[in-house]
């Protein structure tokens, strides 16, 4: 589910997810089985399957074939030792210099241990999984379960001696570990298992991928269950969007929206507090969800099938000697670079180049604003720069503002989104309501209205 939501893969891709959600949103019991069956890898040792895929594996030693020839001689040796009894001393230097080796890999297999036990867990469910018809349609190709299934044996032998539990079982693997340090069994079965790990690596990384998209499908499909207004996106060629009710989950008693936009970015303007950093947030969110999970929370959600970039939370970084205007320099250079795409962009920016004076701010944000708002792009941009009101309007880009009214000295927001122009500023008011100093205040005042007004 991480992954998905921070991957915008294509349309067909997309819909495919849908149609896998689609069935667990209308079998509830294959849904609750699968859950169970998923249950049985909630493990730490889930994060250590991903390393068989991903880190590079342990390397052949040079002597494995002196490995070899004392596993031969053991096995000789208890062959001839029914005719010559003497040879049986034969196996006391062996089984010293084979413990030495077999000790001294102990380190290497308990590196792989919670790895390998996690790949048989794996394989189980993933074989279960697979055994619906319905889910064995959506996937088609399962042929990775065969290919694991063939290194079976080998990984849980690895892993049997981690599930040891009792007393009984304990007195096994003494006499077993006897023997597989006297034939170097699993110094052998080891090195052999860490070979088809390597030859079978995309088949897990498949098997990882199949049990991963049922987990994210069952989520979406819960939460597409649910109590909450959400609706199915559409999409279209016309780079245009249409919204309605849109809001933010995560935000209780949420006041939804709408906007249309056709061919046109959005500059918008509004009061502290009043909702504009929220609001472009929510388009983001949504239009995130809407190509990742394939729905939204809102009433209609129309537009274009958008790679989203944004420019919001940006801090500077004291460890990489990085002042907040050079990380958002460095931030909004991605979005020009991206803005040469032929396909449609969604840029959200918060408040553009903040970290500056205002007439390179106003300047500097107008020209970039400018670039970005290519025909196949659309932007959405939040200010308290009125200048750029007037320097983007005609630029295609549509006004919106958010607005408050005070009563009896409180501010009050109403969250819905207006056309048009800010008339209102209210910070200084904000400065008064929570009893700055009064010559704060008028000294203020006078300023705004001999410069500004």
């Amino acid at each position: 589910m991480y992954f998905k939501l921070r991957t915008i893969g294509s349309l067909e891709d997309l819909l495919k997810f849908n149609s896998l959600t689609s069935i667990f949103q209308k079998d509830k019991a294959l849904s609750i089985s699968c859950q169970l069956e998923l249950a049985k890898l909630n493990n730490n040792n889930s994060y250590y399957l991903e390393e068989l895929i991903n880190d590079k594996q342990l390397e052949k030693p040079k002597y494995i074939w002196f490995i070899r020839s004392l596993t031969f001689l053991a096995v000789a040796s208890i062959l001839v030792v029914f005719f010559y009894p003497v040879i049986g001393l034969l196996l006391i230097p062996i089984l010293a210099i084979n413990m030495v080796f077999h000790y001294k890999n102990k380190h290497s297999v308990a590196y792989y241990l919670n790895g390998v036990n996690q790949l048989s867990r794996g394989l189980k469910v993933s074989k279960n999984l697979s055994s619906n018809s319905e889910i064995a349609a959506h996937f088609k190709d399962t042929s990775f379960i065969k290919k694991i299934k063939s290194i079976k044996f080998k990984s849980e032998f690895i892993a049997f001696e981690k599930n040891i539990s009792n007393e009984f079982l304990f007195a096994f693997w003494f006499l077993f570990e006897l023997i597989k340090i006297l034939f170097n069994v699993e110094y052998l079965v080891f090195y052999s298992f860490l070979n088809s790990i390597s030859k079978e690596r995309q088949s897990i990384e498949n098997m990882f991928l199949f049990i991963g998209e049922i987990d994210a499908a069952i989520s979406t499909a819960s939460l597409k269950s649910s109590n909450l207004k959400i609706c199915t996106p559409t999409f279209n060629n016309t780079n245009e969007l249409n919204v309605e009710e849109i809001y933010h989950p995560l935000i209780a008693d949420c006041i939804s929206n709408n906007v249309h936009l056709a061919e046109k970015s959005m500059l918008l303007t509004g009061s502290n507090m009043s909702g504009k950093t929220t609001f472009i947030r929510i388009i983001a969110v949504n239009s995130i969800l809407a190509q990742t999970l394939h729905f939204c929370f809102a009433d209609v959600y129309s537009a274009p099938f958008y790679k989203v970039y944004s420019s919001i939370r940006i801090t500077d970084d004291l460890l990489e000697n990085t002042s907040y205007y050079l990380q958002e320099v460095l931030t909004v250079k991605e979005l020009i670079d991206a803005s040469n795409d032929k396909n449609p962009c969604l840029f959200v920016l918060d408040e553009i180049f903040k970290g500056t004076n205002t007439v390179e701010r106003i300047s500097g944000g107008k020209a970039i604003l400018s670039y970005l708002n290519k025909k196949q792009h659309t932007v959405f941009v939040s200010t308290h720069d009125i200048e750029l009101t007037e320097l983007l309007q005609k630029e295609e880009y549509e006004l919106f503002h958010f607005s408050e009214h005070i009563e009896n000295n409180e501010l009050f927001f109403d969250h819905k989104i207006k056309m048009g122009k800010l008339q209102t500023r209210n910070a200084i008011k904000i400065l008064e309501l929570y009893k700055y100093p009064s010559e704060i205040i008028v000294d203020a005042k006078n300023i705004e209205t001999t410069y500004y007004s």
